[in-house]
């Protein structure tokens, strides 16, 4: 048994390069074969052709959702929490939708503030009581006009309640306002016909900006497309599966809210998984080398340019995220879900040997290695995939 390569889909990875064998070419150029991305094995999809030869046990199905279940309502955030958010955001909101009609001495223009981010999506964790905006400007965002209006929001908000014990801390991205119990993170941008105007040194960066604006659609794709309660719950357990697994970070925010929506609808019926199914399915297509070189994986639906949004990962991070989720994959077909989910246990058991009923879980080693003498070839090769 090969215990330790376990994992469906463990030949993407593999140690080759993926770049692929030239083709000679005129005046002795290689020409690169045309990528075509592969779809790696899925179990829901692929059940019609291979029906379970036997089903989960009830009581294990049901064990699992309990403890979903459980975890998700440890991790919501609770009514005074979410009472303290709501609050600095309704004062928040006030001030900006004022300073759109009335800007007063304030130089700078605001064209639209929007509500992004996790608050925005009802996903927001306990303990990160944090509600995030996006102000976008008409005028060129230079670094004194983000602290101008984090001044003048901040001067807003001091004059209605002098009492409130509020700080405004500028940084590359915006500003933040915080109070006690919540903080409202402001990312500003500029709209989009001013972002070949920006200058380094003088204006916010412009991936920042840009960053910002990707925001915006983001928050609006999961408005459209993902109110599934489950979706949101899955979100909110993924996020803290990250926050859990270092093998995780690389995930981005965005990427957990696309694999949330897939697990959960991409299926042949097209109807919602259950939960439990939608958990696991996320570490089956992890494992099965989802978001590896090669892999079709998820096209953005916010890009035009079929970008596929694990490609922004650099081919470590990638190959991380699947040894990490074919560790946690084995440990789950095992009984484990409670010290997956954080219940019981800890972190280690995605770096050091557990036990299972007498099975022997040893976390995988990383099969990608990086060419040594060879400049830049990493990011060649995420332009290549």
């Amino acid at each position: 048994m090969v215990m330790q390569r376990g994992g469906m889909g463990m030949g993407m990875r593999g140690r080759g390069r993926g770049r692929g064998g030239g083709v000679g070419g005129p005046g002795g150029g290689k020409i690169r074969p045309p990528f075509i991305p592969h779809v790696p094995f899925d179990l829901v999809l692929a059940e019609p052709a291979f029906p379970p030869v036997r089903s989960i046990p009830q009581e294990v199905e049901e064990s699992f959702q309990a403890a979903l279940l459980k975890r998700n309502q440890d991790l919501t955030p609770s009514e005074k929490e979410g009472v303290a958010v709501t609050n600095l955001v309704t004062k928040a909101q006030a001030v900006f939708d004022n300073l759109i009609v009335n800007p007063g001495n304030f130089d700078a223009c605001i064209e639209e503030v929007r509500q992004v981010g996790a608050y925005k999506q009802g996903t927001m964790l306990t303990g990160n009581n944090v509600a995030d905006f996006v102000i976008v400007l008409k005028t060129l965002p230079t670094k004194e006009a983000n602290e101008a209006l984090g001044n003048k929001v901040w001067e807003s908000l001091k004059a209605k309640e002098p009492k409130e014990v509020l700080t405004m801390v500028p940084n590359e991205k915006g500003f933040d306002l915080s109070n006690t119990e919540a903080t409202a993170r402001i990312q500003v941008t500029t709209i989009h016909p001013n972002l070949k105007k920006l200058e380094a040194g003088l204006h916010l960066d412009i991936k920042n900006c840009q960053s910002a604006h990707s925001a915006i659609k983001y928050s609006r794709w999961f408005e459209e497309n993902a109110q599934q309660p489950t979706i949101k719950t899955l979100v909110r357990l993924l996020h803290d599966l990250k926050r859990r697994f270092s093998g995780f970070q690389p995930l981005s925010s965005w990427m957990l809210d696309l694999l949330a929506h897939y697990a959960i609808l991409n299926n042949p019926l097209r109807q919602a998984l259950p939960l439990t199914s939608a958990f696991r399915r996320v570490l089956q297509l992890l494992s099965a080398g989802f978001f590896l070189p090669g892999s079709a994986g998820i096209t953005d639906p916010c890009e035009s340019n079929s970008v596929r949004v694990h490609t922004t990962m650099s081919l470590e991070d990638q190959d991380l995220v699947c040894l990490t989720a074919q560790t946690l994959l084995r440990v789950l077909s095992h009984g484990g879900h409670k010290q997956i989910l954080g219940i019981e246990g800890n972190s280690s058991i995605a770096t050091e040997m557990s036990v299972w009923d007498g099975v022997v879980v040893n976390p995988l080693e990383r099969a990608y290695e990086k060419p040594p003498d060879v400049t830049g070839e990493e990011d060649m090769e995420q332009e290549i995939f």
